[in-house]
């Protein structure tokens, strides 16, 4: 494990799917990140592993998507994946209350500034359509006003955008996210899922906007720290078990095999609605 010494470690890996690769991430902080506590330690904890990490999915939605052993169930992956591309639980917003005090979904589709809401996401694809090489297409989630004084900040960032010509002819949707802060073990997965679905929804409203096929391509995944915490290191054991014991098809899942939980999970959804 690097010394604290030399500072933060900036690690990078590199998969064709999402299993793979977020799998090479969790074991690349695990032995190469730095030991340094945290805001929520208690006591006896052990210090957290920590880096700042690059994260290149070359194919994000070839198969296998799904990772076995990410902390979580199928069903919750598809709450969450509605979550952040459809919005379902922005209603659960009302900081005056004690709950949320933001989604996701809100900040880049609903953005508010100064008595303005903007579709940030609907901006970034009328920027494409119309110049697809451009460099402008992005949309923030942090608000300067309100973040720094929140117990729960946003951990993501930035979404950023652009559109290139694949060496066989292929037009690509390019995707980078960037995160302040990141629970490697329990958060980044489900994070990553989600995303690169949304980018693929991106990738056909754009086909449809310019009038030709866009496919999704290289999804990119920046945080400044990612790490795992020390209170859930023997957890994480269980985690590197799994990896030395079972081969990578035994650890992974397609879509297809999540399909009926995800049915179950729409069902959910629905009875939980507002009226």
């Amino acid at each position: 494990m690097t010394n604290e010494a030399s500072g933060i470690p900036v690690l990078k890996v590199e998969a064709d799917n999402i299993p793979a690769a977020w799998e090479k991430s969790v074991l690349a902080v695990w032995n190469n990140g730095l030991a340094v506590k945290t805001e929520y330690d208690k006591k006896a904890d052990p210090a957290s592993r920590d880096c700042t990490m690059i994260i290149v999915v070359n194919h994000p939605l070839s198969e296998p998507r799904i990772h076995r052993a990410f902390p979580g169930g199928l069903e919750d992956l598809e709450v969450y994946r509605q979550e952040v591309v459809f919005g379902i639980h922005d209603h659960w917003i009302n900081p005056e209350e004690g709950k949320w005090t933001y989604t996701y979904h809100k900040r880049i589709f609903d953005y508010e500034i100064e008595n303005e809401r903007i579709d940030q996401i609907g901006e970034a694809v009328k920027k494409l359509a119309d110049v697809p090489y451009s460099r402008r297409a992005q949309a923030i989630t942090w608000n300067a006003r309100l973040d720094p004084k929140t117990n729960d900040p946003p951990c993501l960032q930035r979404l950023w955008f652009r559109i290139t010509n694949a060496s066989d002819g292929k037009k690509l949707l390019n995707m980078n996210t960037h995160w302040r802060s990141r629970d490697a073990f329990k958060a980044s997965f489900m994070n990553i899922y989600a995303l690169t679905d949304l980018q693929r929804i991106l990738a056909e409203r754009l086909s449809r906007e310019r009038g030709e096929k866009i496919e999704p391509g290289r999804y990119v995944d920046i945080s400044d720290s990612f790490h795992i915490y020390g209170s859930y290191h023997e957890d994480f054991k269980k985690f590197l078990r799994t990896v030395e014991q079972r081969s990578f098809a035994e650890r992974t899942w397609h879509t297809k095999f999540a399909e009926s939980f995800f049915e179950d999970a729409k069902a959910r959804i629905a009875a939980e609605r507002p009226e």
